[in-house]
Order: C-alpha cells, then structure tokens, then sequence
C-alpha cells in the first residue's frame, strides 16, 4: 500500500484494488443510516462521496446515527460531509441540503457508480430514484435496520426491482421486514424475534416510525462497503430477491 492511510488493508485488498476504491463515486442518497455507511465506506478508501438529504439531525437520530449532540438542529448531510472530510481532509466529499425530488434525481445520479438509496419511504421518490439508476446501469444497494439484525438488499440495474414486492411506499419499510421473515419461514430458518417485532410494531401507532437500533446499523454498514468492494472488483454477490441477513438470534425450531 503506497499511501499509509490505508496500510491495514493490505492482505484484505491489493494495491490496485485500493486504486479503483478511492475512485469509484458513490452516491449516497439518504443520510440516516446512510451516516454509518459513508463512514465505514470512506475509512475503507471510498473517497468520492455525494451525499443528498433534506433532513436535520434530531436527538433520536443519535442512538444510531453518526451524529453527535451539538450537530441537533443542523443539516444531516452538511453534518456528515464535515465529519467525513475531518477524518480524511483529501476526499472529495459533496453534499445537498435537500431532498431528493424529480427536479434533481436525474442530475445527480448520472455521475455516479453505485448508488445507496437510503430514503424514506414517505413517497414513491425511492422507486423512482430505482429507475434512474436502472436507465445509467447503476446498481443499488437497499439497507435496512431490524434492529438485532443488519439487511442489504441489491438492485441489478437489469434484474428484479424493489417495487416488485409492493408499489406503494406508504408501510414498505413493514413490508420488506415481512418478506425476509416469510422467506426464512420458507427456508425453515425462522426468526422469532423478527415476527414478534412486526406484530408488536403493527399494533402501535401507526404514525410512529420504525424501532431501530445502532447494532443493525453498523452490521448493515459493513455489508454495504463489503458489497461495494465486491461490484467493483467483479466479486460475486447476491442480487435481489436474494438478500443479506445477519443477526446472533436465529432461532433453530
């Protein structure tokens, strides 16, 4: 490794590998759990990061999240782009103070390799974020927070897409939980503790958001910079339907 920034990869990754990583650009639309993933993704060596998001930091962001308290009340992704430029001041990091929308999805997008779409489901923006990406041959990666277990899920620009599962963005976070537990039920690997969640979370109000905790973040983390490294370097990995899943509870009978 020439550059002794990344002198601990060595074995891991080879010095050309390294190469391609730093250049590789990474759009990051969504800086929630997008936070921890742009982090781990930059110390890995991913160093050409635009993030979009429209949000600002709330005290309940911080049990996952990247930020800290005195970041409560700002920009999320001016936040974020700050801290990731003061761990490594040579990245090229770009950031947007808002939201993706029609008007700016296009623009953004196109300039990019792999997209991570990290939005609320608050819209179909998620799906239609999913179509640009398809039309430049931008694979994207879907993470999610169940709590005690990281999940990933990657869009092949030509294959099966998220919006296959359910058009309607209203409760698709619910529905994505519930397609990984009938799909261990298939595989006769159920997870108990994941079915007791969606049925306690379906009888909550339903203007709540979704319980999440940092574990989930940081497992899904590394499964996102795993993932990266495997695309760009022509490793094999599981595309949608198939997922990643990881969690100690798995429950045998």
């Amino acid at each position: 490794m020439n550059n002794p920034r990344y002198s601990r990869n060595r074995l891991y990754v080879k010095s050309e590998e390294q190469s391609l990583i730093k250049d590789t650009k990474i759009l990051l639309g969504g800086a929630g759990i997008g936070s921890i993933i742009a982090e781990c993704a930059l110390r890995f060596g991913f160093e050409n990061i635009t993030i979009i998001d429209g949000d600002r930091v709330e005290l309940s962001n911080l049990n996952r999240q990247t930020y800290v308290q005195t970041d409560i009340g700002k920009n999320k992704a001016e936040c974020l782009a700050k801290r990731l430029m003061d761990i490594n001041p040579d990245a090229s990091i770009v950031y947007h103070n808002s939201y993706a929308d029609e008007n700016n999805m296009e623009a953004l997008i196109k300039r990019h390799e792999i997209a991570i779409n990290a939005l609320d489901f608050k819209s179909k923006i998620p799906f239609e974020f999913d179509e640009i990406c398809k039309k430049y041959n931008i694979p994207v990666l879907h993470p999610y927070n169940f709590g005690w277990a990281g999940f990933l899920a990657v869009v092949k620009p030509n294959g099966i897409q998220l919006s296959q599962l359910s058009e309607e963005p209203r409760g698709f976070e619910l529905r994505m939980a519930e397609y990984v537990s009938r799909y261990g039920e298939f595989w006769n690997i159920p997870n108990k503790w994941l079915e007791k969640v969606i049925e306690e979370y379906r009888n909550e109000d339903n203007i709540l958001p979704p319980p999440q905790l940092s574990i989930a973040s940081w497992i899904t983390a590394g499964y996102c910079v795993n993932v990266m490294y495997n695309l760009i370097t022509g490793k094999e990995i599981k595309f949608f339907p198939k997922f990643y899943l990881s969690s100690i509870f798995f429950d045998k009978s």
